[in-house]
C-alpha cells in the first residue's frame, strides 16, 4: 500500500485487512464454540472449588478476615453455579466463545492493522510502533493472567461466602458468575496498558515525568479505591495483592516517559 493508492484502493485494502481479521475470529470463535465445555470445566470453572492453584498456594492462610482472608485448606469451599433462564447456557456458550476468539487472535488483529497503517509512518515511528505493539500485547495478556489467577479467585470467593443474614443463602447464577468473570480478567488485561498509553501519551508530548511526582499521593488513594471496587473484600491482604501491582504500573509508566524539557 503506498502513498500514492486513491481513496477507493486504501478502502480496499482496509476491507481486505477486515476480512482476514473477521475470517480468523470466525474461525476461532468455531474452534472455542466445539472446545467450550472443556474449556468451562477445566478453566472457567476452575475458581469454584478449593482445588484451584491460588487456593492451593495460600491454604496455609489462617486468617481471621480483617487483616488475612481464612483460605486453610481445612476450610472446605465451592461454588455452586446453577441456570435460571432457559436460554442463557447456549447464548453464554456463544459469547464465551466469541469473547475467547477475540482473546486469543488479538496479536493477529493488531498485525494486520499495524500492516494497514505501517507504510505512512517514518521508519523510526514504525520502529517505536511495532514495539509498542510487542508490549501491548505483553502487556494485555500479562493483565488477563494476574484477573484470572488472582484478582477473580479472591473475589468470588469473598463474595460468594458473604452473608448479609444467616436466613439468605448464596447461590451464583450462571449470567452473574460469567459477568463478573468477563469484567474483572478483561479489566485487569486494559488495566495493565497503563504504561503503554503513559509511553504513547509522552511521545506526543501530552504527559512529563513530573506529573506522575506531583500527582503520586492522589494516584496512591485513587488506587487504593479502585482495588477495592475491583475486589470488594474486607481484608487488607487481598486489597494490597490487587494494589502493589497496579501502584507498580503507575510507578513503570513514570519511567517510560520524558521529563520536562526532554
Amino acid at each position: 500500500m503506498s502513498a500514492e493508492m486513491s481513496f477507493w484502493e486504501h478502502l480496499g485494502a482496509l476491507r481486505d485487512v477486515l476480512l482476514r481479521i473477521s475470517a480468523v475470529v470466525l474461525g476461532m470463535a468455531i474452534a472455542a464454540f466445539c472446545l467450550m465445555p472443556w474449556i468451562f470445566d477445566h478453566v472457567i470453572l476452575a475458581p469454584c472449588d478449593d482445588g484451584f492453584v491460588l487456593y492451593r498456594a495460600l491454604s496455609g492462610l489462617h486468617g481471621d478476615g480483617a487483616w488475612i482472608p481464612d483460605l486453610s485448606a481445612d476450610k472446605p469451599f465451592e461454588v455452586e453455579i446453577i441456570n435460571i433462564e432457559l436460554a442463557s447456557q447456549f447464548f453464554i456458550h456463544m459469547s464465551a466463545s466469541v469473547w475467547l476468539a477475540f482473546v486469543v487472535s488479538f496479536p493477529f488483529v493488531l498485525y494486520q492493522l499495524w500492516g494497514f497503517v505501517s507504510p505512512a509512518l517514518y521508519p523510526n515511528e514504525k520502529r517505536h510502533a511495532r514495539g509498542a505493539f510487542l508490549f501491548g500485547n505483553l502487556m494485555f495478556y500479562l493483565g488477563m493472567a494476574v484477573g484470572y489467577l488472582v484478582v477473580f479467585p479472591l473475589a468470588l470467593r469473598f463474595l460468594a461466602d458473604y452473608r448479609l443474614s444467616d436466613r439468605i443463602a448464596n447461590t451464583v447464577s450462571l449470567t452473574s458468575y460469567m459477568d463478573t468473570f468477563f469484567m474483572l480478567v478483561l479489566m485487569m488485561g486494559l488495566v495493565f496498558e497503563l504504561p503503554l498509553l503513559a509511553w504513547l501519551l509522552g511521545k506526543m508530548g501530552l504527559l512529563k515525568r513530573e506529573f506522575f511526582g506531583r500527582y503520586r499521593k492522589y494516584a496512591a488513594v485513587g488506587i487504593l479505591v479502585l482495588s477495592g471496587v475491583i475486589t470488594p473484600t474486607s481484608d487488607l491482604f487481598t486489597l494490597f495483592v490487587v494494589f502493589i501491582p497496579i501502584y507498580a504500573l503507575w510507578e513503570a509508566s513514570a519511567l517510560l516517559v520524558p521529563k520536562g524539557g526532554e
